[in-house]
Parts: C-alpha cells; structure tokens; sequence
C-alpha cells in the first residue's frame, strides 16, 4: 500500500509527509480493511502535522475523513462484508467500559484512540477500521461525502451545544470546511445564519450557500453595532475570535467552540461580554450517535460540500493550502490506487 507517512512534525511548508511504500495490514479480530478511495484534509490533520497536538507514536499515517470500501473482514466481525461501502471517522476506538462511555458520552473516554493520530489513517490507499466505529455511507460521490466525515460531524455536534430558541440568529466565525457545511444544516432547519470571515473569496461563498448575513469581520476590532447572536460557533483556532464571538452575543446565547487546538485567549471583560448568563463550550470530538445523526441529516436535507480534489501525493500543498487559508470549501484527497 502506499502512505504519506509523518516521521516528524514540522511547518507544511516543509513538507514532511513523505509518499511510501508500506506492508498492506492486515485486519485483527473485529476489524477491517478498507480499500480507500477519498480522504478529507481537515485542520485536526494540520495539528498533527505541525505539532500542535503531541506525538503518539514514532510515524503516522494522518487522514480521518476517509471513504473506501471493504477489502478484508477479521474474524469477529458480523456485521460488514466485503464491497461494503464505509467511513473511517476522527474517533477510531473507545473502551467502551469507562463513566463515559457507559453514559453516552464515549467522545470523552480518557482512553479513546484517533484515526490518523492514535493510529494510522487515511492519507493511504488502505486503512484499518473497527467494526463498530465505520460509518456505513449511502451511495454518492465519495468526494463529497468526505468532508461530512468530521467537519460535518463536529459542526453538528457544536451547533447543538450551540443552538439558540427555534428561529434563533446564530454566528459562524472562521467560513471553512465545517462552517460551510454547518451553515446549511442550520439554515435548512430554520435558524438566522450569520458568517464572520476575514477573507473575501469566503464572504462570497457564504452569500452562494445563503447566509442571511455575512460579516467581513475584524478579530482584532470591536463590533460598531450591537449584539445580535442567540449563539454562535467558533472554528477558528484562534483565541481572539472566542474574544469577538462574545462581543456578539446577547445576554443568555452560548459560543461553542468546535476546536481541537486553540491559541492563547486573551483577557475576557466578564461585566461587558460574559455576564448575563452567556456560556462558553468546548466541544471534544463526537459520538458515534452523532455521526449517525449527522449523516442522516445530511441526506435528508441534501447538504452539499465544496471540495477541490488533489492527488495523494499532493497532502503537504494540501495542508499548506489550508494553513494558509487559500481554500473555499473543503479539500479532499484522491487515494484510490493507480
């Protein structure tokens, strides 16, 4: 199998994933192997590349929102086949014993392990997966599908922990993969939709997916109007937008943030911007509930992503590309073998 293999964390611009030539594993008890053939690039990926999140293990193979189907079955395993079409997600395996996992809430088990992180992932042309952690997919462009896979995913779980009264105004700030996808189940639900970027080529694809408004916005300056948000979601890593998300938020509106990684957040005026019972929320990868949920939703209200394809070999420009913000949508990698 082929694999872009991280022996070292460094900036993307050093490229330093590199294209091998790896033994093709093979599945223990209660997992399988999946033939790949899209893989999302996700700003989690980007963490892992350049450090921000520890190293596991000496080499990874990054990758998280993978599609692919069945090549191989391990014994213990009732109910995938092989040709069965399935996603490898951010959350490849929890203990499934501990408080949390025994109270539904298994994305906050202190001993769940990471597709792409824990162990390999999906910038290959093979992965192994859980039997009980792929997500059966329906049939569709596996391009578009692949963003769904975590951006979709914790989007949706943030806009929960998010979600204003029913018609509520909700903000999305930092217009990316999630947001973009996160945006439209929130205005097919009938929510106000608010998305605050800084880049024009984003502002312009908000107003395509039918923001009811959109903000070219200034982390760095206050808002010269007053607070209008029931809720808001923070995607950017940023400690600074969390600042501005709350100068927008009126009395009693939640902001989640939908990040694995932030920097440093700057000195918050409690009387001005958190009193009056507004609240703050982390959000921690998801359930496999929620995935279910997500991917239900997204077939009934027929989301769509925006996706630029590139090869496998190309995930360094790929990250880079993200790094720098020169994306409109998501970007997706192409993994099927030659």
């Amino acid at each position: 199998m082929r694999a872009m293999v991280l022996h070292a964390t460094g900036p993307v611009e050093g490229r330093p994933l590199h294209l091998e030539e790896l033994p093709t594993p093979a599945p223990d008890p209660g997992q399988v192997l999946v033939r790949l053939d899209k893989c999302g690039v996700c700003r989690t990926d980007l963490h892992v590349v350049e450090g921000d999140l520890p190293p596991l293990r000496p080499a990874v193979v990054p990758g998280h929102e993978a599609i692919g189907t069945v090549a191989q079955v391990g014994a213990e395993v009732p109910s995938l086949r092989v040709g069965d079409r399935v996603g490898v997600p951010w959350l490849h395996r929890t203990c499934g014993r501990c408080e949390y996992c025994a109270s539904g809430r298994e994305n906050l088990c202190d001993r769940k392990e990471f597709t792409g992180y824990s162990v390999n992932g999906g910038y290959a042309t093979h992965v192994l997966a859980e039997e009980g952690y792929a997500l059966r997919l329906p049939a569709g462009d596996a391009t578009r599908w692949a963003p769904f896979l975590c951006a979709g995913i914790i989007g949706y779980r943030a806009l929960k922990a998010a979600l204003p009264r029913p018609g509520g105004r909700i903000g999305f700030f930092g217009f990316g993969g999630s947001a973009h996808l996160t945006l439209q189940l929130a205005a097919r639900q009938g929510f106000e939709t608010v998305a605050y970027t800084r880049d024009q080529a984003h502002f312009e694809h908000a107003q395509r997916l039918g923001a009811s408004e959109v903000v070219l916005a200034d982390a760095a300056r206050p808002p010269d109007r007053p607070a209008s948000l029931d809720g808001a979601v923070v995607f950017a890593p940023a400690g600074e937008v969390l600042v501005q998300a709350l100068r927008e938020l009126r009395k009693g509106g939640t902001v989640a943030i939908a990040a694995i990684h932030m920097s440093p957040i700057p000195p918050i005026d409690y009387d001005r911007w958190l009193f009056g019972e507004r609240r703050i929320v982390s959000v921690e990868a998801n359930t496999r509930a929620d995935a279910r949920e997500f991917l239900d939703l997204a077939t009934r209200l027929h989301l769509e992503s925006t996706v630029a394809l590139r090869p496998l070999a190309q995930a360094n420009e790929a990250l880079a590309d993200l790094k720098h913000d020169r994306v409109v949508g998501a970007l997706v990698l192409d993994c099927a073998e030659p």
